[in-house]
């Protein structure tokens, strides 16, 4: 039995999502050239990319032929929430906390990502204390 297609863009795709995020709406041979940057790509590869890419959602093409634009329909925060929340469900078994301490344990965080995590932390934990408060 075939896998079901994943709405969550695949790793060639998110090389593609990159591109796009990064120069907005272009055509096909920029996309190709700023892909050869990190490794040779076929110009028909990218381009069956891009159009399973349409079947899914990720990304809208405008024009058509060699003229035809390309642009993502997805931001790159809502692409990492989902592949985040992928992670967490199939690895962390839906656990957030796991993957949390996953990677502070990992000491896959410096120094300074650290202390942008307990800031974050804090200012999300902030807004509890005052209710509980307001409540007594």
């Amino acid at each position: 039995m075939a896998r079901p297609a994943s709405v969550h863009p695949t790793d060639g795709e998110l090389e593609i999502l990159h591109v796009l995020w990064d120069k907005g709406s272009t055509g096909l041979s920029v996309i190709c050239e700023a892909l050869r940057v990190e490794r040779d790509v076929a110009t028909t590869t990218v381009a069956t990319m891009l159009r399973i890419m349409l079947d899914k959602g990720l990304v809208k093409r405008q024009g058509a032929g060699r003229a035809a634009r390309w642009s993502a329909t997805v931001t790159h925060q809502s692409a990492a929430g989902g592949l985040v929340g992928k992670l967490v469900d199939h690895v962390f078994e839906g656990a957030a906390d796991r993957l949390a301490a996953h990677l502070v344990e990992g000491g896959q965080l410096s120094r300074q990502q650290l202390s942008q995590l307990r800031k974050l932390i804090d200012q999300q934990s902030r807004p509890v204390r005052a209710k509980k408060g307001a409540q007594r």
